[in-house]
Order: structure tokens, then C-alpha cells, then sequence
């Protein structure tokens, strides 16, 4: 890739993992490699089951142990996801450093920074000092001042109706 931006994908709708998946696979289609590294989530989702079809060309990493939702932590659970969390951004300054991917998705990481598990001038300087070929994306549900302004794209998803509001569970295949 001759010019690679930073995306972002924020709000509080639904759809902003599903939009850099969707990215990620439009990047294969074109003959581009993918990594994705998930933050706060597990992975047993639907979308990432088949995305290990894909593989070697979109690759998923997860380096959290699996947990209950962030705010059901104790402070020494909260430590543990910390240290979990550094070593998935370190794997991802590393794939920067050796440029082994065209597209580097990092998924939840506005929402790593949002529970202050990271510090968000550190994620500045990473995109700061990005390789000019690689495309990043951050998903989130905010993004803060200083990320959006050095985005190229920031794409708001906004939640108007959701059925969780009227009792319906997360369904699978549909919602994970």
C-alpha cells in the first residue's frame, strides 16, 4: 500500500467490528495482509471463526485470559488484563517495526483506553510513528480528541433502537 491512513470506528451502535472486519476482508480481496488483535473481548465470536479461513492473509490475535466484563473485575484482576493488554500492543508495535501487514486492526482499543488500561498518549505516539504503507483502524466506543485528530476517517455509530432494550438477548450468529 503506497499511503496507509488511520480509521476509526466509534459510537455506541452496533456494527464497529463487523465495519473493520469488513475492511480487513475488502484489504485480502485486493491481495493485502491483515492483522487483527482483539482487546476486551473473547474470542468466540462468529465473524472470528470463519476469518480462520482466511488465514495466513487476516490473522486474529487475542493475548487476555478470558474474563467477566470489565466492570465485574477486582482491582488484581484489573492488573492481570493490564499486563495482558501490553503484551497484545507490544505484539502490535512489533508488527508495525517489521511491517508484516498492510492493515493492522485494533479492535477495542478506544475502549482500552477509555478504562485508562493504557495510556493515550502512548497509543498517540504508536500511530504517530506508524509506517506511511500500513492502514490502522481503532474500534471504540469513544474516541478521544487527540485520536480523532490524527484519524483520516472516523465513522460514528449511533445506536437509535437496539432489542436489548426490550429485553432480547444477545442471539448468536447475530449479536457474537
Amino acid at each position: 500500500m503506497e499511503k496507509g491512513l488511520i480509521q476509526v470506528y466509534c459510537g455506541d451502535g452496533k456494527g464497529k467490528t463487523t465495519a473493520a472486519i469488513g475492511q480487513g476482508i475488502r484489504a485480502v480481496g485486493q491481495g493485502l495482509k491483515v492483522i487483527m488483535i482483539q482487546f476486551l473481548k473473547i474470542p468466540s465470536s462468529g465473524e472470528i471463526n470463519v476469518l480462520k479461513n482466511l488465514e495466513p492473509d487476516f490473522k486474529i490475535f487475542h493475548f487476555e485470559r478470558p474474563r467477566r466484563f470489565f466492570w465485574e473485575l477486582n482491582e488484581e484482576e484489573k492488573n492481570e488484563l493490564k499486563n495482558d493488554i501490553l503484551n497484545g500492543i507490544n505484539f502490535a508495535k512489533k508488527v508495525l517495526d517489521t511491517k508484516e501487514c498492510d492493515m493492522l486492526i485494533l479492535d477495542e482499543i478506544l475502549g482500552v483506553i477509555e478504562n485508562s488500561l493504557f495510556e493515550e498518549d502512548e497509543l498517540c505516539r504508536i500511530l504517530d510513528n506508524k509506517p506511511d504503507e500500513i492502514e490502522i483502524i481503532l474500534t471504540g466506543r469513544k474516541v478521544t480528541e487527540k485520536i480523532e485528530e490524527r484519524a483520516h476517517y472516523v465513522s460514528w455509530i449511533q445506536e437509535k433502537k437496539h432489542p436489548f432494550q426490550s429485553g432480547i438477548k444477545a442471539r448468536k450468529g447475530i449479536e457474537y
